[in-house]
């Protein structure tokens, strides 16, 4: 008798637009940390923008942005970033969708 071994492998492919720019592990501290979100209106896209300052003026190191709802959503920086004291992220969900984003923004420690 012979036994017949049958091997089922599922791939789940997620297409998520995650922003991950500058260091966000070593000898940084989180500065910021924002949950955006922006409710669906159907056939419209949605456009949020986001705007942060850096109160002690320390340079801005990292800034890490995770797709909540894991769509097709656009996130990119305006203004400002890593090297300055502020930035400004716009989004722009997918038409009749809406934005849930994750943001946190990362500076040097003062120790270094």
């Amino acid at each position: 008798m012979k036994t017949i071994f049958l091997l089922v492998s599922v791939l789940v492919v997620v297409h998520a637009n995650h922003l991950v720019i500058g260091n966000v592990s070593n000898r940084v501290t989180l500065a910021n940390h924002t949950v955006i979100e922006y409710n669906a209106i159907p056939f419209v896209k949605r456009v949020k923008q986001y705007f942060y300052s850096q109160p002690d003026q320390r340079l801005i190191q990292g800034i890490q942005a995770l797709d909540n709802l894991h769509s097709k959503a656009s996130m990119n920086i305006t203004a400002g970033g890593i090297g300055y004291s502020f930035v400004n992220l716009r989004m722009k969900s997918e038409r009749g969708r809406g934005l849930s984003y994750d943001v946190g923004i990362y500076v040097q420690d003062k120790s270094w």
